[in-house]
């Protein structure tokens, strides 16, 4: 049998045995197959967190790999569970409820199916409504990712346009301004990650070292206005001093060097966070 990589995300933390369960349900499956975790550290029910970190990794591995992401506040109702194949040939198991925004708008979704919620689950669970993440996903993707499962037996071909996608904005520019929205943070750190695109802030024709107008606002009211510089990294500017930078996605971001950015000045990330710039005259 072919077998693939597992990798796990949930917001269930590491605080009690949900996710060593899931383990253990994999394993049940396969003794030998290798589990990774991307994070089980979401903030509980982010659906949007969990989808930009599933982004975040998911093209790095290689092609077959396993995806469970389990972020998922309306377990044990109506909502639909899908298994999906990227465009690059990885597979993601997850709640049908917006988790999959970022990989479909930005690496794309090859093929999705059903996931057959009755057929595709541990035995012995049928009573239990409350942990599909060890249930049904956890034991779903150990099956296909060591081979004892094949993606399209997993349910009925679904439409790649009916799955959930949350509200986005486009980044834009207009009058030399180019707007955006706070995507995430850069957790430990404190980092500002924004929907920015290298290639759109470039059009700015901004060089290492040029000043740049940086305005926030958290729905129509402004909580930071300053001129920064653009570098290279964290290190252009000393310690305690923000800089512009492009981070590893190939989107800019805000970072404070030795410093967070976001608790210094107070920055959420959603829709409802519009990040604006200029080059500085």
């Amino acid at each position: 049998m072919s077998q693939h990589a597992l990798v796990l995300q949930s917001d269930f933390g590491l605080d009690d045995g949900a996710v060593n369960a899931m383990y253990g349900v994999a394993y049940s499956v396969d003794s030998s197959i290798r589990i990774f975790d991307l994070t089980h550290n979401i903030p509980v029910f982010h659906i949007c967190e969990a989808s930009y970190r599933l982004l975040q990794s998911v093209s790095y591995w290689p092609e077959g790999t396993v995806f469970v992401s389990v972020v998922d506040p309306g377990v044990g109702s109506e909502r639909r569970s899908v298994a999906v194949r990227t465009s690059s040939n990885q597979y993601i198991i997850t709640p049908d409820n917006g988790t999959l925004t970022h990989i479909s708008r930005q690496n794309g979704i090859a093929e999705a199916r059903y996931l057959d919620e009755a057929q595709n689950r541990l035995p012995k669970s049928g009573e239990s409504h409350t942990f599909h993440g060890r249930d049904i996903y956890a034991y779903t993707g150990a099956r296909l990712a060591a081979g004892a499962l094949s993606f399209d037996r997993i349910g009925p071909e679904v439409s790649i346009d009916s799955i959930v996608k949350l509200p986005v904005m486009e980044a834009y520019i207009e009058n030399d301004w180019i707007t955006g929205t706070i995507d995430i943070l850069d957790v430990r750190f404190g980092n500002l990650w924004t929907n920015i695109s290298r290639t759109l802030f470039k059009s700015l024709d901004v060089q290492y070292g040029d000043p740049v107008e940086v305005v926030i606002k958290h729905e129509d009211t402004k909580v930071y206005q300053q001129t920064l510089a653009f570098g290279r990294s964290f290190a252009d500017m000393p310690v305690g001093k923000p800089v512009v930078y492009i981070n590893s996605l190939d989107r800019l971001g805000i970072a404070l060097n030795q410093g967070s950015f976001a608790k210094t000045y107070h920055i959420g990330t959603g829709i409802n966070w519009r990040i604006s710039l200029r080059k500085s005259i």
